[in-house]
């Protein structure tokens, strides 16, 4: 049992990796930045659902609703409130982006509600983000941003193999819960041609355990909840007036774990269709696939295959990705300052 345990909460000695991992986090960076709060000139939601290591029984479930926006940006034009059916400068060329400039200072505010589920574990976490951008040079902005929030987590013992039935921690209830803090702060640069982020979740440590006022010695229902640091960044390249290649790189840092990193590479064609790969390090490849329906609606879908033995047991990781543009009064088909 206390092999099981450790596996789904990744809170033992070795530290494991306790956040969700997503493959579409350069869709949305938000949900790993808090700094990308209010980037673009619209509020950005985006809703995910990521079933990972399908057919595998216990695997991860991850979804997650994230809202995030600007507040006071002067150049925010005062007109439709939903951007509905706007014409906006859509495809944006080579020409489009030589013209760009940064956006003037303002913040940005944002909200995440996520739903973890491994096995036994399942966590539910709701944080609320603000961020602020200040334009460094003509074409260049960094922006800062912090999360707070309460994460709930909830161990379903009733699915373990117990040594001991009569374990006192689960006596009377076969659920146990915790509750904790979650803050996570970000830096973000970026300008028309490249980003780079610097982020980090559970920034304080903290022990985490299911058997607060019972004596069971040292008790497997305990562990400690670990930092996560996240680099990511990447470019912009034409390929032509039409077609865009954005190559990126996320290094990962769990403390006492090897540093592991992911690289993708996505095509984007007229602002409309994109398609993408990622290689993670001594895990796998995905493939990605998404289209900008309108300047309102877009949705995106990837597909991974991993490289180790769990592939002879499940049938990949599939995650879709929904993403609703409000006030885009632009008629931006893409963001401008995420890609």
């Amino acid at each position: 049992m206390a092999v099981a345990l450790m596996i789904c909460m990744g809170v033992h000695s070795v530290s494991a990796q306790q956040q969700p991992h997503y493959t579409q986090y350069i869709m949305n960076p938000f949900i790993i930045n808090p700094a990308v709060a209010g980037i673009e000139n619209y509020w950005d939601v985006k809703a995910s659902h990521r079933h990972q290591w399908a057919g595998l029984n216990g695997s991860p479930v991850t979804t997650y609703l994230t809202v995030h926006g600007p507040l006071r940006k002067s150049d925010y034009p005062q007109a439709s409130p939903t951007g509905f059916e706007i014409e906006g400068t859509n495809p944006r060329g080579r020409a489009y982006w030589a013209d760009y400039e940064a956006p003037p200072s303002h913040p940005g505010v944002g909200f995440t509600l996520l739903n973890d589920r491994t096995g036994p574990l399942n966590r539910v976490s709701f944080s609320g983000t603000y961020a602020h951008h200040i334009g460094l040079a003509p074409r260049t902005s960094l922006s800062a941003g912090i999360s707070l929030g309460m994460q709930s987590i909830t161990l379903d013992a009733s699915k373990l193999e117990l040594q001991n039935p009569n374990d006192p921690v689960i006596a009377g209830s076969s659920l146990l819960n915790t509750w904790k803090p979650e803050v996570a702060a970000g830096l973000w640069l970026y300008s028309a041609d490249y980003f780079i982020g610097l982020s980090a979740q559970n920034i304080i440590p903290m022990n985490l355990g299911f058997d607060e006022g019972k004596v069971v010695g040292d008790s497997v229902y305990r562990g400690k909840l670990i930092p996560h640091l996240f680099l990511t960044t990447g470019y912009r390249l034409w390929l032509s007036e039409d077609v865009t290649l954005m190559p990126s790189v996320m290094l990962k840092y769990i403390t006492a774990a090897p540093v592991s990193f992911d690289v993708n590479a996505k095509v984007q064609y007229r602002d409309r269709i994109w398609a993408g790969a990622s290689y993670r390090y001594k895990d796998g490849v995905a493939a990605m696939l998404g289209v900008n329906i309108s300047s309102t609606f877009n949705i995106g879908y990837s597909y991974d295959y991993t490289g180790s033995s769990l592939n002879t047991v499940s049938r990949g990781s599939h995650e879709i990705l929904v993403g609703i543009l409000i006030g885009n009064r632009y008629g931006d088909l893409c963001p401008r300052n995420v890609w």
